[in-house]
Parts: C-alpha cells; sequence; structure tokens
C-alpha cells in the first residue's frame, strides 16, 4: 500500500526513500533549521511533503554534488558564496581529474600499505 503524495511519512519510510540512516535525519535536523518535521507523542516523527523534499536536496547537495554541511548550510539560509543560487552547482574542483597512471599508482601505493598494515 503506498501513500498519497501528501501524505506525512515518518522517520523510518524517509530513510527507506532515500537510503539515508535515521540517525542522520535526526543530525540533519539539528543542523539545518529548515528541517523540522512534526513531533507528536513519543517523539515520533512525521515528515510533511515540504520535509521530503528539503531532505531531498539536502541530500543531493551533501552526497552527490559534493556540498560540506557548512556549505549548505548557508545555502538554505540564502548566503551562498557570490549571491549563488540555492539550486546552483557547486565550483568544478581545481585539482586536475586522475590520470590512469595516478590510478595505478595510488592503488600500488593502498596495497602497499594495507600490506605493511596487516604485518
Amino acid at each position: 500500500m503506498t501513500k498519497d503524495a501528501g501524505a506525512m511519512l515518518t522517520i523510518g519510510e524517509v530513510s527507506d526513500r532515500f537510503g539515508i540512516a535515521q540517525h542522520i535525519l535526526r543530525y540533519w535536523e539539528k543542523r539545518f533549521p529548515q528541517l523540522r518535521p512534526l513531533k507528536r507523542s513519543g517523539n515520533r516523527r512525521y515528515y510533511r511533503p515540504d520535509d521530503v523534499a528539503l531532505v531531498e536536496r539536502i541530500d543531493r547537495l551533501l552526497n552527490h554534488d559534493g556540498y560540506t554541511v557548512k556549505g549548505v548550510q548557508k545555502l538554505l539560509a540564502g548566503k551562498g558564496d557570490e549571491g549563488a543560487a540555492p539550486d546552483a552547482a557547486p565550483a568544478p574542483d581545481p585539482a586536475p581529474a586522475l590520470t590512469p597512471a595516478m590510478r595505478s599508482e595510488l592503488r600500488q601505493l593502498r596495497d602497499e600499505l594495507a600490506a605493511a598494515l596487516a604485518d
């Protein structure tokens, strides 16, 4: 049975929908004042559609677009760098992309470190 689009979701349902652990959602409530699900008896959280959309946005910015928690806080507060719109993509990473040779060398170093730690 699926809920209507406008129905409130529990923290477990939001967690399952986005693959985000419940403790992370509770942490985000502390870090992002805009995220305020309703709390009913026993401190059960109920996420409204706007809360769910905000969770999706925070997830995208943190886990897909490469923003830090502070960066997302600034965006949500309307204080983005250089007047960036809240949905603007982050600036590209100034570090060059890893070449196949660099990847190979890093893998070799990783394996050597793992072997040294295993001794």
